[in-house]
């Protein structure tokens, strides 16, 4: 047989290795520029939404410390998973050793359960402000908001390793030959996942920001009603800004939801949930691109990332006294 046509090994050095499937020259250029731009750019996005949210002390809110814990994921999701998952599914082989199958789900699979439950507090945040706003300031502490982020980010880490300890153990138990990494979740865990992560987290973000919706809806009747009045005036000024807080931020939730919802469809469909399934590659980029999604949300509605941007590039950030500055 001549080996000149037979298809290329992952590991040429072992007879078990997996079968790497070649691609033109071109195509593998364009695929690596697109990853490494992908990548780049949710990174740059979400370090701005860092650096900004983390230097000037008027952001140091309790609102902005929910979007700086998402943000700080996202940054970890460009660094890390895109460009992990990107060389799997281009070389279709895996090529980064057992040590690495192993931690890289993980990882994954903490990020996206971190990012629900920050998007929960965001919802939880959003309707005490609109719904209760006389005692916003006593409930909502930054103190007490970062206490509640740091128990989502260390309950994420704990559940996802229960979740995944069958693969942390043996990461290679589902490979069939070298160069593969596989992983399987069956659908009894995964219907448990399902709703732990991303049923019950939606159903409340779901019920909250109905309920702000009718709120604001019924403030806004009542604004009508006294717009003659000098307090009309002074009260949507007041509730302006909570307002437009919330429909921004109720955009970046529903942007969250389209993207993350196809990444369940096995466990809606019945089946174990596996990387190995021929459409996953389309279903985990989907779930990806919502990291790079929400930085250019926060520069076409938030005035003060837009305003932060500048001062960035401009490099007045490194002026004495740059984190006093207004951005407001």
């Amino acid at each position: 047989m001549d080996d000149s046509v037979s298809p290329p090994l992952c590991f040429p050095n072992l007879n078990s290795s997996c079968r790497r499937m070649l691609r033109p020259r071109s195509e593998t250029v364009l695929l690596y520029t697109l990853l490494a731009s992908a990548s780049a750019l949710t990174v740059a996005l979400n370090l701005l939404v860092v650096v900004s949210i983390s230097h000037f002390r008027q952001l140091h809110t309790p609102t902005n410390a929910l979007l700086l814990s998402l943000a700080v994921s996202d940054v970890v999701v460009g660094l890390l998973v895109m460009p992990v998952e990107g060389l799997r599914h281009m070389e279709t082989c895996w090529l980064l050793g057992r040590l690495m199958c192993a931690v890289t789900p993980y990882v994954s699979y903490c990020l996206l359960s971190a990012s629900l439950g920050n998007m929960v507090l965001i919802s939880i945040d959003r309707y005490v402000a609109i719904c209760d706003p006389l005692l916003y300031s006593s409930k909502i502490t930054l103190n007490r908001v970062k206490f509640f982020i740091g128990v989502t980010w260390v309950c994420s880490v704990v559940y996802n390793g229960l979740i995944l300890m069958p693969h942390l153990g043996r990461p290679d138990r589902f490979s069939s030959c070298h160069g593969e990494c596989v992983v399987v979740i069956s659908h009894i865990s995964g219907t448990v996942d399902l709703f732990v992560t991303f049923v019950g987290p939606c159903a409340v973000m779901v019920v909250l920001y109905v309920r702000v919706f009718a709120v604001v809806v019924s403030q806004i009747r009542v604004i009508r009603m006294r717009v003659a009045a000098n307090a009309a005036r002074t009260a949507p000024a007041a509730q302006s800004s909570e307002k437009k807080a919330a429909r921004t931020l109720g955009i970046v939730i529903a942007v969250f939801l389209l993207c993350f919802c196809p990444y369940y469809y096995p466990a809606f469909a019945g089946a174990d949930t596996s990387n190995s399934l021929s459409y996953f590659a389309a279903l985990s980029w989907i779930m990806l691109t919502n990291s790079c999604v929400n930085p250019l949300i926060y520069a076409l509605f938030y005035p003060w990332f837009r305003k932060a941007i500048k001062l960035i590039f401009t490099l007045r950030i490194l002026q004495p006294h740059s984190r006093e500055a207004k951005i407001l």
